[in-house]
């Protein structure tokens, strides 16, 4: 499997994207290979993970994502999220 971490530093796209969450659902499960996604509040903005079977999925979801905040969330569309990616070492949980 493969991740990708898109670390955002506003608190008003995190809002955003968490009131789209339907929309954002759509689109993102969309992915070729898709698992799971997650959206992280902090203080001083938050991160969306997204998990695919391989890298094309991830690449697809960062090419997704970023279609999706030019088009639903325009004033933040000039802002790059810092991005982690890569493939997932350890995997537990539920």
């Amino acid at each position: 499997m493969h991740a990708v971490v898109r670390r955002y530093n506003d608190n008003a796209l995190m809002d955003t994207i968490v009131q789209g969450h339907e929309d954002v659902e759509r689109v993102i499960k969309g992915t070729p290979g898709f698992v799971a996604y997650y959206l992280i509040k902090s203080g001083d903005g938050g991160a969306t993970v997204t998990v695919c079977d391989d890298k094309a999925g991830t690449t697809e979801s960062s090419r997704r994502a970023r279609e999706w905040i030019v088009q639903n969330a325009p004033t933040f569309a000039g802002v790059a999220p810092e991005v982690t990616e890569g493939e997932v070492g350890i995997e537990f949980g539920r």
